[in-house]
């Protein structure tokens, strides 16, 4: 089955839409899945999405962790950053923060944003096309139409 990933801009929505898109984002991937790993920029960044994560609406729940968190093989979801030794588990869908592309073996979906700053778009570019070097799928979408 070939990957495909979907980056999505965010152009029109601030900080908290962002986190809340994403949040959304996690959520459904995780219930089409059952198992996403969320690769963060910093360990900060991924504890600000765990905690944002926990406050979603009940009938939001998403199981997760912090990467070393919670069982020992992992939760469905899995918060994890460049420090962190995380192991080369499969998982089925990846979400990207890292300003370089995420470790995406076995994945069946990716998805990825493009900032509204410039050096940020430039790096979500460079992102695209190591994608399209690796023949994966390629789509972008306006996170605005999606909230």
């Amino acid at each position: 089955m070939k990957s495909r990933a979907i980056f999505y801009v965010l152009d029109g929505l601030d900080e908290n839409q962002q986190l809340q898109f994403f949040c959304r984002q996690i959520t459904e991937r995780w219930r089409e899945f059952r198992s996403v790993r969320v690769f963060c920029a910093s360990q900060q960044q991924a504890e600000q999405l765990d905690e944002a994560l926990w406050q979603q609406p009940a009938d939001a729940f998403v199981p997760h962790n912090l990467f070393g968190e919670g069982p020992p093989q992992g939760a469905p979801v899995e918060l994890c950053w460049p420090e962190a030794a995380m192991p080369q588990r499969r998982v089925a869908a990846v979400v990207n923060f890292m300003d370089d592309i995420a470790p995406t073996a076995g994945a069946r979906l990716i998805i990825d944003r493009v900032p509204t700053a410039e050096a940020e778009r430039q790096q979500a570019r460079e992102r695209y096309k190591a994608y399209r070097v690796q023949q994966i799928e390629l789509s972008t979408q306006p996170a605005a139409e999606q909230t």
